[in-house]
């Protein structure tokens, strides 16, 4: 045993599902990661061509050719739609249970009426014939989250020069305790205040209203963030199982916002280029653990539906993980890997239901073919056998694959 590292490429999709045509028909014909390529030709990502990105696509072209040595396979989505904090919670080793699909302002009445009776200040925002937000003791929003599918997530927005963080996360335990969506993102910001937040409120084809969260600058001083998932158990996820036996956890990125775990090396952080020092100072430390890495900025990349950004993120990250390589050791092992898609070419800003590539690496091992997994589950199933710990509660390892 040594180092089991993932790093998650978010929304570097391979293809859409085989689904799509019955439980996502506007994702047909998906495909983040080719269509970036057939869009930017130019594009230079020869660390992960090396490690098999080429043939978990499953097209070659002049300058972007299959690897003949790369261990390689791809991974289906077992979780309902295509979802970051769900695609993280399955790769730990869970599969949540169904949410559901309800945008805020069918909630709106049982949310206020809770908030109510807990003792905040509560009032309604927005057009007479608008869908509403709440504003809550005048420093907090409760409404849709703009970025990720319709009726799939709620955000409560706080100004932390007004509310601590303590208090704001009560007011998001509140919330999810009476509605039943995937998430509700509890977060805030420093040197905002609430009229930045109003105006950025947005509203959606006359069916959510929300924040738009980057707009109001509450991402930009002090940002703190907590994900409230409906029907997560940590206690059966590979962090917490290898917290418990004693094997370190380091998580960094947007997973430490997302995955539970007891372990003190959580790293939340955004800027891809920060990360992954974070990621080989982490490596230089751990001679034995498991570390795991998101870069979201390509799925930010993916919202904008901006080829270039999420092209020019991709040659960074391909960069920085050629640097990784040259630190592993025999016995280590790392995993590049997505959550789900976010095809910037496809014709809306949402997130794509596709199959993710599965690129391993470890030092010395070659031409090892990994298959089509039918869960990104899988992985946290690998990882667990990797350390000879109890298995997660879905999945089926691939070590043996492998070694």
């Amino acid at each position: 045993m040594g180092r089991f590292i993932v790093i998650v490429l978010d929304s570097y999709g391979v293809g859409a599902m085989a689904d799509v045509k019955e439980v996502r028909p506007r994702d047909l014909g998906s495909n983040t990661a080719l269509h970036i390529i057939e869009k930017n030709p130019d594009i230079r990502l020869p660390t992960l061509e090396a490690l098999g990105l080429m043939n978990a696509i499953g097209e070659e072209y002049k300058q972007h050719q299959f690897s003949e040595t790369a261990n390689w396979g791809t991974a289906n989505l077992a979780h309902h739609g295509a979802d970051s904090f769900l695609g993280h919670q399955e790769i730990m080793g869970t599969t949540p249970k169904i949410p559901l699909i309800q945008p805020f302002n069918a909630k709106i009445d049982v949310v206020e009426e809770a908030l109510a009776a807990q003792g905040y200040s509560v009032r309604r925002v927005g057009a007479e014939a608008d869908p509403k937000i709440l504003v809550v003791n005048d420093c907090v929003t409760v409404g849709d989250n703009l970025e990720t599918d319709y009726g799939q997530v709620y955000n409560v927005t706080g100004c932390l020069d007004l509310i601590s963080y303590d208090a704001l996360k009560e007011i998001g335990r509140c919330v999810r305790g009476v509605v039943q969506v995937s998430r509700v993102i509890t977060f805030g910001g420093e040197q905002v205040d609430l009229n930045a937040l109003l105006a950025a409120r947005k509203v959606k084809n006359n069916e959510i209203a929300g924040v738009d969260a980057p707009e109001s600058g509450v991402y930009n001083h002090g940002y703190q963030v907590v994900h409230l998932g409906y029907g997560i158990d940590p206690n059966v996820q590979v962090p917490t199982i290898l917290d418990k036996a004693g094997v370190m956890v380091s998580l960094l990125g947007k997973v430490a916002d997302i995955v539970q775990t007891e372990s003190a090396h959580l790293f939340p952080g955004v800027d891809s280029d920060t990360l992954f020092d974070l990621l080989l100072g982490e490596v230089q430390k751990i001679q034995q653990g498991f570390i795991c890495l998101n870069i979201q900025e390509t799925d930010l990349a993916g919202h904008a539906e901006d080829v270039m950004r999420y092209s020019d993120r991709l040659e960074l990250s391909d960069c920085r993980i050629k640097e990784l390589l040259s630190q592993l050791e025999e016995g280590d092992v790392l995993v590049v890997m997505a959550d789900h898609g976010n095809d910037p070419t496809i014709g809306h800003s949402n997130h794509t239901r596709e199959r993710v590539p599965l690129l391993v690496y470890s030092k010395g091992v070659k031409k090892k073919q990994i298959g089509e997994r039918t869960t990104l589950a899988d992985v946290g199933a690998t990882v667990a056998d990797y350390f000879d710990v109890a298995a997660p509660q879905h999945g089926v390892s691939f070590l043996n694959k492998i070694f």
